[in-house]
């Protein structure tokens, strides 16, 4: 089936839920699901979830997001391809079959930050290769920690998977990894554009459970009858090797041109840009990652959007309703509070994954509209604060801005006055579901479905207003988060003293 009935399921493994998007050949939305699944914390600073319950929600996600549809449960007959996105970074220990070996580790975890002494002792030309700031929560320092203290899982597994490489190996039989992923790793060189055997080779790592890798847009295998089963899908369907959530949202937003910046915020918030060469940060302050379609693209990360804005309401005792009123109520500048976000630590442009979070600045007159503005503003400057660090940003008047994380107003004309810059809103809220159905589409040889939604004239489009209180809000952020990152390394000195 190849015609205007065709329709693609695109499916995006995220932190804490899984979601689904069906299209129709003309790139519209017929139907869309989501379905939660649990991140557990073992230990401070770590983070993991089970493979088994991203496969309970995938089910869900995509036999809900069927029945959503106009012809509900008989549009599974008319699906001819699906594309795989999911979180990046991490690791998933599987064996021969697919079967995860330990919990997933994900890309929030902190406990391989020690083991990030193995790369600053690799020489200038090993490091070079990789291209990017040195992150934790990335596959190769965890492989490091695994093969020092749960050794047994590490000699069990076969392979190291990403989420969405997981999966299209429990839906297809089939394993492997595409370029935007690997690159992600610490264990891909970025120039030569597949694994970096020296460096791996140097931290003692075996090279056996890195996978075959693919480009994103290929045909990866067709679903298996075990797996449509689950699915409530027929066997048969082509799925594609996807794409990294960062890379599959790119794509899913149509962003093509090289030095257009596009903003993301959900769990997390990823300030992007296409770059046709892989030019990395001389400062390390943001990575460089290959784009699903050729190329690559630089990333500014914000570790903490959407996870701090639930950690904060959860302790004001506030629902999302009463915090966007309270974003109104109380004034620019949060009456002098100012939210340090990083809560799980903070990437772009510090890479510092001891950074803490904090309220400064609260006094008797403080209310709890101020404390939640300040969270909001908090995030915001964050933001402000990484975006910096593209050179882009500099040279654009406006900014693409996408993510479940941005969708109300008021919010968004928060961003757009702290960013100084014209926010174009796009439409897709599950834009990396979205781009892994275009991927799925590729691989089946139909093309890129002509997105009529795209159109900006069919998009919101929210301008900047002059507010300096909120300019001088952001310079009292600033100098309260040097301060406290200042703090951090004395009061760990004093701890690690105590204990």
């Amino acid at each position: 089936m190849t015609g205007r009935s065709a329709l693609l399921l695109g499916i995006d493994v995220g932190t804490s839920s899984s979601k689904a998007v069906l299209l129709d050949m003309h790139g519209r939305v017929v139907g869309a699901a989501s379905a939660p699944h649990s991140v557990r914390s073992r230990n401070r600073g770590w983070a993991e979830s089970g493979p088994a319950d991203w496969w309970t929600s995938v089910g869900q996600a995509v036999r809900s997001t069927l029945e959503s549809s106009a012809s509900g449960s008989a549009a599974a007959n008319s699906v001819v391809a699906v594309g795989l996105s999911g979180q990046m970074h991490g690791a998933v220990l599987a064996d021969a079959d697919g079967n995860p070996v330990r919990p997933a580790i994900l890309w929030a975890d902190e406990r391989a930050e020690a083991h990030l002494d193995h790369y600053r002792a690799l020489d200038a030309a090993q490091t070079e290769c990789l291209g990017n700031p040195l992150v934790a929560g990335m596959t190769g320092p965890i492989l490091c920690w695994l093969k020092e203290f749960e050794p047994v899982s590490y000699r069990r597994a076969t392979w190291v998977l990403q989420s969405k490489d997981w999966l299209r190996f429990r839906l297809t039989g089939e394993v492997g990894t595409d370029h935007t992923d690997a690159s992600a790793t610490l264990l891909y060189d970025l120039g030569c554009s597949c694994w970096a055997d020296d460096v791996i080779a140097e931290l003692d790592l075996r090279r056996a459970l890195m996978p075959p890798i693919r480009s994103s847009d290929e045909r990866a295998g067709k679903l298996t009858p075990d797996a449509g089963n689950a699915l409530g899908l027929p066997a048969g369907i082509v799925v594609s090797y996807g794409a990294g959530d960062v890379a599959a949202a790119l794509v899913g937003t149509r962003l093509s041109e090289p030095g257009a910046v596009q903003l993301t915020v959900g769990t997390g918030a990823q300030i992007v840009t296409l770059r046709q060469a892989a030019l990395a940060d001389e400062a390390l302050r943001y990575h460089v990652f290959a784009a699903a379609t050729g190329g690559y693209y630089a990333l500014a990360a914000v570790q903490a959007a959407g996870l701090a804005f639930e950690w904060a309401w959860k302790g004001l005792g506030c629902d999302w309703p009463s915090a966007y009123e309270a974003l109104t109520a109380s004034s620019a500048g949060a009456n002098g509070i100012s939210f340090v976000p990083h809560v799980a630590g903070a990437r772009s442009p510090s890479m510092n994954p001891r950074a803490t979070g904090a309220f400064c600045g609260v006094h008797l007159s403080s209310g709890r509209s101020d404390l939640v503005r300040s969270v909001f503003e908090g995030v915001a400057f964050s933001i402000l604060d990484a975006a910096r660090a593209l050179p882009e940003y500099e040279r654009v008047s406006e900014i693409r801005l996408s993510g479940g994380g941005s969708l109300d107003p008021r919010w968004r004309q928060l961003l757009a006055d702290t960013l100084e810059r014209t926010l174009v809103v796009l439409p897709a809220a599950d834009a990396s579901a979205h781009g892994a159905a275009v991927l799925g589409s590729l691989a089946a040889g139909l093309g890129v479905p002509q997105d009529e939604e795209l159109s900006r004239e069919r998009l919101d489009v929210i301008y900047p207003r002059r507010t300096p209180a909120l300019k001088l809000a952001y310079s009292r952020w600033a100098d309260r988060s040097a301060a406290l990152a200042e703090r951090e390394p004395i009061e760990a000195a004093a701890l690690e003293e105590r204990v």
